[in-house]
């Protein structure tokens, strides 16, 4: 699975390098160059992710006065991989796909949304069980050895924090190995939190964790139906950034924080699951890099 990874952000490292080449043009009135590249982590299916991000492309691009091109990496260590090779200018990043990448290239957060359940700019990472399972607490899928799915390895909300509550309820994950959970009898990656949910509501896996706003809309869009899934523990943990690259200078920056901060677009904004943007800084993401530094997850395949 690690190599199947590799080969798949290798691709699509390939495809951004082939199709975007070095930023084009001089910088315009809000210092953004005449092509701004976005990247984005698949915390959904790829396609799902495209489609969806297809509005906010659009109003970058009003917004910026700029042609915008849109990357959708196969898995989170592409994206990664693309702002370290510059072959993409700003990216929407996980709290833990943004202390790696901060490993590799000299990026800056900017914004994260507030989110619609805790009001904050911190959001909530679950463990769920299937409804009817006997399951009533982390503990209990650990003392049956259950199965357990986590998303992507370098999910902030599907992988870094689901160890931390099966460490806590007793379980031995570590950085010796990834793909090893004792006493959990397997561990496996969907790449995705809404492949996760699915690997649990269909009975592949025992437990798994993920992203709750994201379960939220798979339910309303009837994807997991409402009610399948039970949540036996949650944490909140801070939000997406928006991070961007320092070459391109401050007054990018300070544009792209101000076209996030003043997006006003009632039916964007829903579709982005927030009401607003909030500023955010390095120190923010304080406590992310401390605990994947403990687990072993501040490197990527990239």
């Amino acid at each position: 699975m690690v190599r199947l990874r590799a080969a798949l952000t290798l691709v699509a490292f390939m495809a951004v390098a082939c199709g975007g080449g070095d930023t084009a043009g001089d910088a315009n009135g809000y210092g953004i160059p005449e092509k701004l590249r976005v990247g984005v982590v698949p915390n959904v299916a790829p396609d799902r992710q495209n489609a969806k991000y297809e509005p906010l492309r659009a109003y970058l691009a009003d917004r910026l006065d700029t042609e915008i091109e849109l990357f959708v990496a196969t898995d989170y260590a592409g994206v990664v991989t693309a702002l370290a090779a510059e072959q993409i200018d700003i990216a929407y990043l996980g709290g833990l796909t943004y202390a790696q990448a901060e490993r590799k290239v000299d990026v800056t957060p900017l914004v994260t949304e507030t989110d619609e359940e805790t009001g904050t700019e911190e959001y909530l990472s679950g463990i769920v069980v299937r409804s009817d399972s006997r399951y009533e607490s982390v503990r209990d899928v650990l003392d049956a050895h259950g199965e357990f799915a986590f998303g992507d390895v370098s999910s902030t909300s599907g992988s870094l924090y689901p160890r931390m509550m099966l460490n806590a309820a007793g379980a031995r994950c570590s950085s010796n190995a990834i793909d090893q959970c004792p006493p959990l009898s397997e561990v496996t990656f969907t790449g995705g939190h809404d492949a996760t949910a699915q690997a649990v509501v269909n009975g592949s896996a025992d437990a798994g964790g993920l992203e709750i706003r994201i379960l939220r809309g798979l339910e309303d869009e009837g994807a997991v139906p409402e009610g399948d899934l039970r949540i036996v523990e949650k944490k909140r943990v801070m939000g997406y950034p928006w991070v961007i690259r320092d070459e391109l200078g401050g007054a990018a920056a300070t544009s792209v924080t101000r076209a996030f901060k003043e997006m006003k677009d009632p039916q964007l904004l829903d579709l982005m699951q927030t009401s607003e943007y909030r500023e955010v800084s390095e120190s923010d993401y304080a406590a992310i890099r401390e605990r994947a530094e403990e687990l072993g997850l501040l490197t990527t395949d990239g």
